[in-house]
C-alpha cells in the first residue's frame, strides 16, 4: 500500500522542512511543499493529497481561504486539513474550524504532537 501524501504549505522555509520532516516521520510521502496559499491550491488541485498542513498566514492566500475553497470544490472537498497557526485564542481555533479544517495545531509545536496528528488525520 502506498503512504499517504501529503501537502505541505507554509511561508516559513524552516516550519516547512520542520514539517516535512514530521509527515515523513508519520509515515507518509511529502507530494508537494510550498510557500504561499495560492502554490497550496494549485497544489491540490492538480493532485490531490491525502491531507494538507497549511499555514494559517502565508501570502497569497491564508491557510483559510485555502481551506474554504478546497472544501467548496467536490474535486478536493474529502482532502483532510490541518492548520498550523501562531493564532491559538479560542477564537483563532473557531475560525480554522469553520473554514473547514479537521483539525489545528498551535505554532510552535513539538514535533511529536505533529506526527500524532498527521497520523491520526490520514489513519
Amino acid at each position: 500500500m502506498d503512504a499517504p501524501r501529503v501537502l505541505v504549505a507554509d511561508d516559513e522555509e524552516d516550519i516547512r522542512a520542520l514539517v516535512c520532516l514530521a509527515v515523513r516521520k508519520a509515515g507518509c510521502t511529502v507530494a508537494a511543499a510550498v510557500g504561499d496559499g495560492s502554490a497550496a491550491l494549485d497544489s491540490a488541485r492538480a493532485d490531490v493529497p491525502a491531507l494538507a498542513v497549511l499555514d494559517v498566514s502565508m501570502p497569497g492566500r491564508t491557510g483559510l481561504e485555502v481551506c474554504t475553497a478546497l472544501r467548496a470544490e467536490p474535486g478536493t472537498a474529502g482532502i483532510r486539513i490541518l492548520l498550523l497557526s501562531a493564532g491559538a485564542s479560542a477564537d483563532d481555533v473557531a475560525r480554522g474550524l469553520a473554514a473547514g479544517a479537521d483539525a489545528y495545531l498551535a505554532k510552535p509545536f513539538a514535533v511529536t504532537d505533529l506526527v500524532t496528528r498527521v497520523k491520526e488525520l490520514v489513519a
